[in-house]
């Protein structure tokens, strides 16, 4: 037995070994249940402090971020508004360029058309003076009769010479020029036609050997303030008929190129009369640049409108190497310009091989010129007849034969004579 004392009362009261056992682990399992339940609330409160502390650093941790993205924003949003503003300034750049050439553009056009009014005025009166000497010629037809005489024979033996000219041209291109080589007639026809309008321009012996090798000329024109603006290497190949070993245009075509690049020159050209009966040759200008850059074949007919041809086109691109070199002393980008002149030079060359389809018609009209001027002789032979009789009928003309049915030329006849009589008679009472 077990006595047991009330905490509460103090009464003493005895149990037996099972109920102390029983109120034991009644008491037991009491404490134990509450130890659990404090340890547990322990925990819970640790628990919701750690979570709670694990918020905080990371509602810290997402402002800081928030802050981040909020200054790179800011950045990126600084950055493509200097971009814009540097677009907007290259924009207005191109806008400005652009209205600069579409006002030398507009200058042009106002150019050409004053040029193109100009010339239809001069025009214009050209034809007036020709019609007004064409009715003063008409009204002294009589009188010239026999001046008309000695003009048909003028005319006749030019139109001769003419014939023999063209046939020659066509038939004897291979033939050695009398009383000078191929050189001396090429610089004497520059000379001669080039010279005066190209007052700035140099066409010279090339005596300059570079590599053991030099060109025979060197043409090179500028405008008035020293832009040069054409360049032209010029290679003269003649042949004697009686030469054993015949050459080809080709087998110069190579030494005339490295002549061209050692002297910085643009073109170059071979004046041949090698290859006498090529059809190709004969035709006119032959573009080679297929095979070498900016390289043509031309007989020496052809040797004065390929140096115009060359020189008109690139006078215009005068202007845009100005605008080039201006801009390039500013420091200004280029691209543009540099793109345009070969646009310009693509253009030329297109020019070029137009121009040479005409020049291969050329040699067509000279037949064609032949057969004319042999008509022109057959003509002029008819009208030396027809002159001789005009001559005749001259003679036989009369004062009263010229004013018969015309009552107003012969009153005008008498009036001239009664005025004559008028003014002699004075000097026959003196």
């Amino acid at each position: 037995m077990k006595e047991l004392k009330c905490p509460h009362c103090g009464n003493v009261f005895t149990v037996d070994e099972n109920d102390y056992a029983a109120l034991l682990s009644q008491v037991k399992n009491s404490e134990f249940d509450a130890e659990l339940n404090r340890r547990i609330h322990e925990l819970e409160q640790t628990q919701q402090a750690r979570i709670q502390a694990e918020k905080q650093a990371e509602e810290a941790r997402r402002q800081t971020e928030a802050v981040r993205l909020q200054n790179e924003r800011m950045r990126i949003a600084q950055e493509n508004q200097q971009a814009l503003q540097a677009k907007d300034n290259l924009l207005r750049d191109k806008e400005s360029e652009i209205q600069k050439l579409q006002l030398q553009i507009q200058n042009f056009e106002v150019a050409k058309n004053a040029a193109i009014q100009a010339a239809i005025v001069a025009k214009d009166q050209k034809i007036q003076q020709l019609e007004s000497d064409q009715k003063l010629a008409q009204s002294q037809a009589l009188l010239k009769a026999q001046n008309m005489k000695d003009e048909y024979e003028t005319r006749l033996k030019f139109a001769n010479e003419q014939v023999e000219y063209y046939k020659d041209m066509k038939v004897r291109l291979s033939t050695k020029m009398v009383g000078e080589t191929l050189e001396q007639h090429c610089s004497t026809l520059f000379e001669q036609n080039l010279r005066l309008m190209m007052p700035f321009s140099y066409f010279e012996k090339d005596n300059d050997v570079v590599e053991g090798t030099k060109g025979d000329f060197v043409f090179r024109d500028k405008s008035e303030d020293g832009v040069e603006y054409i360049s032209i290497m010029f290679e003269m190949k003649n042949e004697n008929d009686a030469t054993a070993t015949k050459h080809k245009n080709e087998d110069f075509f190579a030494k005339l190129d490295a002549d061209r690049k050692k002297k910085n020159c643009e073109y170059a050209v071979l004046v041949s009369m090698l290859e006498p009966e090529s059809e190709l040759y004969n035709g006119g200008i032959v573009d080679v640049s297929h095979r070498f850059e900016k390289m043509y074949v031309i007989r020496p007919q052809f040797f004065i409108p390929l140096i115009t041809l060359l020189c008109q086109a690139n006078k215009k691109s005068l202007e845009a190497k100005r605008e080039l070199i201006l801009i390039k002393q500013q420091q200004v980008d280029v691209t543009n310009f540099e793109e345009k002149l070969m646009t310009f030079k693509d253009g030329f060359t297109r020019n070029v091989r137009l121009a040479n389809d005409r020049f291969q018609n050329a040699i067509e009209e000279i037949d064609k010129t032949i057969a004319h001027l042999t008509k022109v002789r057959e003509n002029l032979v008819k009208s030396g007849d027809n002159l001789n009789a005009a001559d005749k009928k001259l003679q036989d003309v009369t004062i009263k034969r010229l004013t018969y049915g015309n009552p107003t030329m012969k009153a005008k006849f008498e009036e001239a004579r009664k005025n004559n009589s008028d003014h002699s008679e004075p000097q026959k009472d003196e």
